[in-house]
Order: structure tokens, then C-alpha cells, then sequence
């Protein structure tokens, strides 16, 4: 009877041990949910030509960020913002659409970026571009949350280095994988 009630006791202790919470998870912070790379269409990009800069986002397996065209006012939308230096002009950023997803913490459906996406910003070298390496400093703003938690905003410093050539006949596509061929 006592080697019974050992064993029913043992088995009691590895369910209870079983049924305690694990450990806390590490709360990532914010700048490691989105890893952000920037890419430049062409290379060199040639005094009078137009290019692209795409800003690639590797968001973070479990976490997701608001999408540009946000849900609710309260919500920080994906931001990317440039300073266009002496040289060139810069478009509007265009934004992918995001998608619905529902969570616990929401009534409604959110408008979410999950995944890898891309925000793609056009750009003009004019014919007073300054000649060789250069550099487009862009900011990007975003709240990354997981289906538990957000994470304060953050927003982080992002550079665009392009070379540029004094005729746009000079310039080659690059990245087509992210630009498709031209």
C-alpha cells in the first residue's frame, strides 16, 4: 500500500510541477522585433535618373506591426520618413497593404505587417547631384507587438548609400530580386 501511495504521489508532484508556468520569456526589445535593410535600385544612379530605395523589414516570428493604414486612431502606424539632401528629390513612400488579423486583446480586426514586407520610396538624382558615394537618411517608426504584449514605439536611424555617376547611361539595375529586372 505504501509503494501505491508513493507512486500516486509522485505521479501528483510531476503533474502539479507540470501544470506550474514556465519561466518568463525574455521581452525582446523593440529595435530587435524589425530587422531593416535598405537596397538602391541602381548602381551608380546617374545625374538626372530616376531610382528606387526599398526598405526591407524582417519582422520578428510571433510579432506583428501596425500596418500604415492603421485600425484605430490610438494605433502608431508604420512610419518612413526621408531628409532628401542638396541633389535630389524625393517621392512619397508607398506602403504594402497590411492584413486583418484578430487578436485577444481587440474586438476588431487589426491591419497588420507580419513577416518580411517591403516600403519603397522613389527618388531623382538632379543634374547637380553630387558626384560619387552618397547618403539618404531615412527614419523609420513602428510598434512591434506580439499577441500578448506591445512594445513601446521605437524609431530608428536608417541609411541609403548610393554612388552616383555623372550620366544616368551609366547606371545598372541592382537587386532585382528586390526590384525585379529592368
Amino acid at each position: 500500500m505504501k509503494f501505491v501511495a508513493t507512486i500516486v504521489v509522485g505521479i501528483l508532484l510531476v503533474v502539479a510541477v507540470a501544470a506550474l508556468p514556465s519561466a518568463p520569456q525574455q521581452v525582446p526589445s523593440p529595435k530587435d522585433v524589425v530587422a531593416p535593410t535598405t537596397y538602391v535600385s541602381l548602381e551608380p544612379v546617374g545625374r538626372g535618373g530616376q531610382f528606387q530605395i526599398a526598405v526591407v523589414l524582417k519582422i520578428r516570428p510571433g510579432f506583428h506591426i501596425n500596418a500604415r493604414e492603421k485600425s484605430a486612431d490610438y494605433l502608431i502606424a508604420t512610419d518612413l520618413r526621408a531628409d532628401a539632401p542638396a541633389g535630389f528629390q524625393l517621392g512619397e513612400v508607398s506602403y504594402p497593404k497590411g492584413a486583418l488579423h484578430t487578436f485577444a486583446f481587440s474586438k476588431t480586426p487589426l491591419n497588420v505587417y507580419e513577416g518580411t514586407i517591403t516600403l519603397r520610396l522613389p527618388a531623382t538624382a538632379l543634374a547637380n547631384a553630387p558626384l560619387g558615394p552618397q547618403h539618404i537618411p531615412l527614419k523609420l517608426r513602428y510598434q512591434a507587438c506580439s499577441t500578448e504584449i506591445c512594445l513601446p514605439p521605437v524609431t530608428l536611424a536608417l541609411d541609403a548609400a548610393l554612388t552616383v555617376g555623372s550620366s544616368a547611361a551609366a547606371a545598372k539595375p541592382s537587386h532585382p530580386e528586390i526590384f525585379g529586372s529592368k
